[in-house]
């Protein structure tokens, strides 16, 4: 019987399990090898027709403390922004219970009591400066491709932050960001057919923080898999 080192996707199991959402960054940038290491890697993502329609945007050094300071000062003016995508129309029954597990890891982490809403928008606001990360990659989508180009965005960012993972860099896939496209556009210099699908802060991890302590629950296969063999 093989033993979980002798299978052949021992080493995918080990980084999918060392992935998590980083929200307390280093300030030394990635080297710029290591950065198309990884983009090197997380092209191989499967897409639609092979359409591949990611596009991104990198933002370091300068440009991403102009990012910063920008979406930090719109998200000051306009908690709410839209985006190009929309947002879930609502979170319900077990969604709604797993995003509530989530957020309440990240408060105990953080020694945020519950029900304490100014220090709730405090952490949110901390999206906005980017968690301090070095980098920033920006994902977009041709709009014409709709939501099969979303989709395939998705896979991306998916392969991208494996391939940082094996490649000892921590990230989060931010959507909150994408809630002011236009200030994305505007500052990255993006097309206007160009849909903003999220951002992904990215840099090495600050292993001592407490907010990098926790990791989430993820659900039995049962929860998600239906079986029709007749």
């Amino acid at each position: 019987m093989q033993t979980p080192a002798d299978r052949g996707d021992a080493q995918l199991e080990k980084w999918l399990r060392e992935r998590y959402s980083c929200r307390a960054f280093r300030p030394e940038p990635v080297p710029r090898e290591t950065i198309e290491r990884i983009l090197e890697l997380a092209q191989r993502t499967a897409s639609w027709c092979n359409c591949q329609p990611w596009q991104l945007a990198i933002a370091s050094g300068a440009g991403m403390e102009r990012v910063r300071a920008a979406l930090a000062a719109r998200h000051a003016q306009d908690a709410q922004g839209k985006r190009d995508f929309g947002d879930p129309s609502a979170y319900e029954g077990v969604y709604l219970e797993r995003r509530r597990e989530s957020g309440y890891q990240l408060y105990e982490a953080l020694g945020i009591a519950r029900g304490d809403h100014k220090a709730y928008e405090r952490q949110a606001a901390r999206n906005f400066v980017l968690f301090d990360a070095p980098h920033l990659a920006v994902v977009t989508s041709p709009a014409e491709l709709g939501a099969y180009g979303a989709i395939d965005c998705g896979g991306y960012v998916s392969t991208f932050m494996l391939a940082a993972r094996a490649n000892g860099v921590a990230c989060i896939a931010q959507a909150a960001i994408a809630q002011y496209p236009d200030v994305l556009r505007r500052e990255l210099g993006l097309a206007d057919n160009q849909l903003v699908v999220c951002g992904i802060s990215f840099g090495y991890e600050d292993s001592d923080h407490p907010v990098n302590q926790y990791r989430t629950r993820r659900a039995p296969t049962s929860e998600a898999v239906s079986w029709i063999d007749a």
